[in-house]
């Protein structure tokens, strides 16, 4: 690299240090991230791709043996009564800025319903709705914003819990919420993440995509999302993308600096940053004993 080539590469790391600072001490909330709950050290991520109803549809038993994650509007559908997540994470503002969403008004209904303990993370300034008494849902806040910059300020941000990689869709505060809590092998399931197959640009130059999951999408679901992505340019949906995938390859190396693995356990998945392994479901390890 020429001495031009890195002094950009400075400079450009600098301005993306002192953006972060700010939003750093305007963004950010002291939250305590719980440690995991019980000795196994492995978690298991339930992300909404289509190929995740492939695994259920084979049976669950796998899933049993280990504390899960679920995410977005997993709760609006049977199998969250029957594999009772211990954990559930939500990212998206829409969550918390439309109330009057029937399927956000329902997700919150089907959450609070829960009859086991578990734990909700909700970004730290989201306007969370207040569950009713006796809910056995404990809500726990975090800070879900970016964090990039120089080496040293991403690790101290990630280490303190005042931030994490560009979190542009919700399995990445998931992965590192499982990283904060202590978990120190972390399986991802149903993150097909294979986007750029669904892309098009109608005659009018607009732009529409399917992002399909495991369960028949809402027919108003598919309009909301349909609407919001016509509304964006190409460009602006593709750096989206690149995002996503950029801050995957932030958190592995982050995980392997703490002793922790992150494994994609998603057949075709579009993912290309963590080490690729089938969900343990034999015999237990030592570890998996504990």
């Amino acid at each position: 690299m020429s001495m031009a080539d890195k002094a950009a590469s400075w400079a450009g790391a600098l301005g993306a240090s002192l953006k972060s600072l700010a939003k750093i001490a305007l963004q950010t909330r002291r939250c305590a991230v719980p440690r995991r709950s019980s000795g196994n050290d492995t978690l298991v991520v339930l992300g909404n791709g289509p190929s995740l109803r492939g695994v259920l549809d084979s049976g669950s038993a796998a899933l049993a043996r280990y504390p899960l994650m679920a995410v977005n509007f997993f709760a609006n559908t049977p199998e969250f009564q029957v594999l009772n997540p211990e954990y559930y994470v939500l990212a998206d503002p829409h969550f918390f800025r439309n109330p009057d969403d029937a399927n956000v008004a329902r997700l919150i209904m089907n959450l609070a319903a829960a009859d086991w303990p578990m734990t909700l993370f909700v970004p730290a300034t989201a306007n969370m709705p207040e569950l009713p008494d006796g809910t056995k849902v404990n809500v726990c806040r975090y800070n879900c914003v970016g964090v990039e910059g120089f080496g040293w300020l991403e690790r101290l941000a990630f280490n303190s819990r005042r931030g994490m990689p560009r979190p542009r869709n919700v399995l990445i505060p998931s992965i590192m919420l499982g990283l904060w809590m202590g978990f120190r092998r972390i399986y991802l399931l149903g993150a097909d993440h294979s986007w750029l197959g669904s892309l098009a640009v109608d005659e009018q130059n607009r732009v529409a995509t399917v992002q399909p999951h495991f369960y028949k999408e809402d027919d108003r679901e598919l309009s909301r999302i349909k609407a919001e992505y016509i509304k964006r340019p190409l460009h602006d949906v593709l750096r989206g993308f690149y995002l996503a995938f950029k801050s995957y390859h932030t958190i592995e190396p982050y995980a392997r600096s703490i002793g922790a693995t992150v494994y994609n356990a998603t057949p075709g998945s579009f993912i290309d940053a963590f080490e690729r392994a089938p969900l343990p479901g034999g015999h237990q390890t030592p570890n998996e004993q504990k």
